[in-house]
């Protein structure tokens, strides 16, 4: 790991532990403008950022193979994966490569110019672009955001028995769906 000296490693923020690991990743590639689903590390035994160089690791337990399914891409993620981050871009990537047609590519570069797309570099400046959409994954503080609203909606039909749960699950279902247009 040529970017990870000594020194990087004693001013980052250094974490160890598979759970802490990818929770830390998702906040980090977030802080720079990143989607969520990036690094789909498993079994990662340590992460470091350095803020004031850019410079951040991951090191997991095996290689894994990733299939991003929304379009159709796979992804090798070794050992050991390093970067140089900035907002809307990671630079001098290691670990990280693409199968292309019958052979794996190097992405040594991604960024964001835009927010729908993002764009993937070869040391050799090949390059793919895809939409960001295809590597957010959605996250499970989102699906507590909805539950009050449908407790909401819910109250609203307090009057309907227990014995017709499927015509309180019709009448509810009309209710969110004009909630959301008034709000639009």
């Amino acid at each position: 790991m040529g970017l990870v000296t000594e020194e990087v490693r004693a001013k980052a923020e250094m974490y160890t532990g598979d759970e802490i690991c990818r929770e830390k990743t998702k906040c980090f590639l977030k802080e720079i403008s990143m989607p969520n689903g990036l690094l789909p590390l498993k079994d990662i035994e340590e992460a470091g950022y350095d803020r004031e160089s850019g410079v951040v690791w991951l090191k997991q337990k095996q290689s894994i193979t990733h299939k991003f399914e929304n379009i159709d891409k796979l992804v090798s993620y070794g050992t050991e994966v390093t970067a140089v981050v900035k907002t809307g871009k990671i630079k001098k990537l290691t670990g990280v490569k693409a199968k292309e047609l019958l052979i794996w590519v190097s992405v040594s570069e991604i960024y964001t110019e835009e927010k729908e797309k993002i764009t993937f570099k070869s040391p050799t400046t090949l390059s793919r672009t895809f939409p960001v959409s295809a590597f957010i994954v959605p996250e499970e503080v989102e699906a507590a955001k909805e539950e009050p609203a449908k407790e909401k909606s819910s109250e609203a039909t307090e009057e309907v028995t227990e014995e017709e749960p499927a015509k309180e699950a019709a009448k509810v279902e009309p209710a969110k769906e004009a909630v959301a247009v008034k709000e639009a």
